[in-house]
């Protein structure tokens, strides 16, 4: 696959902007195909994440300075990178795809940041490559400043997730639906290894290259299981738990990813490709806002589900390293891939709980009716999940539960449809008051945690967005990202971004893919 690749103009070294070690070129070079990104006409650092570049063991200034501008929108190599367009296949919407890859995508190299993390550097937009099929390998400015948003904020939150170091405009514009000017993100991850790779080494090339990706993935992401007597097992136990508690995480704070093919799953459990995704407003397990998931698969409420489908997926690469006897490995995986929706469950309830700042003393069937009944109220009125919860949190901290219902009635607004409502969350908030009448300082704390002020809500990612790309004004989505970036403390000069978008704006929003 490692075809040779004659040195562009752009492939000059620049200074050592990083400290390169390209693990994943050197072990497994022939599961990619070295490349060189194409150069921007006239490019210009738009967002840099230095904090990140710091962890990453990199000076922010240098990246600033011309020679890192040029490195960062692929105008340059840096020293020491070794950039190589990664091969993947994958289930988008249930249909296989036997090779997608890297079409618009580089792997620049990896660096050991400062916590002794092995991390990947990576391009999105950087010209075709031998995987772009049809495409122009280009990206528009829209999507890479939303992914560099998403992924902030999914951090700010906690949650797992991939992040972007840089967005640079190219100065070249591309074609979509209408000339768009173009940009270069550089995303940054604990590994771009996906089910999808390993979909595409079992279908194209059998179980002797699934076996060496599984162990390089069980070096870099699961050491612990290098001496197990059943890796490949245990490999898929391993990542199974993570993304049951990824998943679990997402709901928890409405996320819907919006696009959860195999190719989009990592083996790491870090949230990847920020594309059709978005955050949920009124609370409905049904909510979709993709415009490409016309059947609702992806929907809310059935994430956890499709992961569950997802993990099978990578389970059936991995069955003739699990057990030579093809019967028992079927069985073997098929009971990690069935204790999935218990090991999502238990991380589900660990983090509602959370969110009612409840303990973990009482029965889990207990807990659990009291949270799905809150999730029942919050639809039948129509509330917004983040404020709903939010709810709580001040309640608790006001040391005030009895006026719960009061605030709850206030967000419905015109949604009180009777008295009875009014009652049901009377009776709602008295069950929750029993259940943990004194809140200590450490569920307080975790309370908080899982409750945040402010997500990026769809419309004002929207008008960041616009101001941006139409009219050339990064301050709107400069200052959302400061908002993002401090999640879970009201403050009062920020109040309209814990607003939710009009209800005819919700109800004719989409989302779309970005490629």
């Amino acid at each position: 696959m490692n075809a040779p690749h004659a040195p562009a103009p752009n492939e000059l070294a620049t200074p050592d902007l990083f400290t390169f070690d390209n693990s994943y070129a050197r072990e497994l070079d022939d599961y990619c195909v070295r490349w060189s990104p194409a150069p921007a006409s006239r490019p210009v650092l738009l967002q840099l994440n230095r904090e990140l570049a710091a962890e990453l063991g990199a000076d922010p200034q240098a990246l600033a300075a011309p020679d890192g501008v040029a490195a960062l929108a692929g105008n340059r190599v840096p020293a020491g990178a070794e950039p190589v367009a990664q091969a993947y296949a994958g289930h988008q919407f249930g249909g296989f795809s036997p090779q997608l890859g890297d079409g618009r995508a580089l792997l620049l190299g990896e660096v050991v940041d400062r916590n002794g993390r092995r991390r990947d550097i990576a391009f999105k937009g950087s010209g075709r490559t031998p995987f772009s099929r049809n495409g122009d390998g280009k990206c528009a400015l829209g999507p890479a400043l939303r992914e560099y948003l998403i992924g902030e904020a999914m951090h700010a939150l906690g949650i797992p997730t991939t992040r972007a170091l840089a967005v640079v405009a190219t100065g070249d514009m591309v074609r979509r639906d209408r000339a768009l000017p173009g940009a270069v993100l550089t995303r940054v991850a604990a590994s771009h290894i996906r089910v999808g790779t390993f979909e595409y080494f079992a279908a194209h090339h059998g179980p002797e290259r699934v076996k060496r990706l599984a162990d390089y993935t069980i070096a870099r992401h699961y050491p612990q299981l290098a001496a197990s007597a059943t890796p490949y097992l245990d490999l898929l136990a391993a990542v199974a738990e993570r993304q049951a508690e990824l998943v679990a995480r997402w709901l928890g704070v409405g996320f819907i990813h919006g696009v959860m093919n195999t190719d989009n799953m990592t083996l790491s459990g870090e949230t990847i490709d920020y594309g059709p995704c978005a955050f949920m407003e009124t609370y409905s397990p049904h909510t979709v806002f993709s415009s490409i998931d016309s059947a609702g698969r992806y929907a809310y409420g059935k994430q956890a589900g499709i992961a569950r489908w997802n993990l099978a997926r990578l389970a059936e690469t991995l069955l003739p390293l699990i057990d030579a006897d093809s019967p028992r490995a079927v069985t073997l995986a098929t009971e990690v891939i069935d204790a999935f929706p218990e090991r999502h469950a238990a991380h589900w309830l660990r983090v509602f709980r959370a969110k009612l700042g409840l303990d973990e003393q009482a029965d889990a069937a207990v807990d659990q009716a009291l949270i799905d009944d809150f999730l029942l109220l919050i639809k039948g009125l129509r509330l917004d999940f983040t404020q709903s919860f939010r709810a709580l949190y001040d309640a608790r901290l006001a040391d005030a539960a009895d006026q719960l219902p009061a605030r709850l009635l206030a967000l419905a607004g015109d949604a009180v449809r009777s008295d009875d409502d009014g009652a049901d969350l009377v009776a709602w908030s008295a069950r929750w008051q029993a259940r943990q009448p004194q809140c200590a300082p450490a569920l307080l704390a975790a309370m908080r945690l899982a409750n945040p002020c402010y997500i990026a809500r769809n419309h004002q990612v929207e008008a960041a967005l616009d101001a941006a790309v139409e009219h050339n004004d990064l301050a709107p989505f400069e200052r959302l990202l400061e908002v993002l970036r401090a999640p879970f403390d009201a403050r009062p000069a920020d109040a309209a971004y814990g607003e939710p978008a009009t209800r005819e704006f919700t109800t004719c929003y989409q989302t779309f893919c970005g490629t």
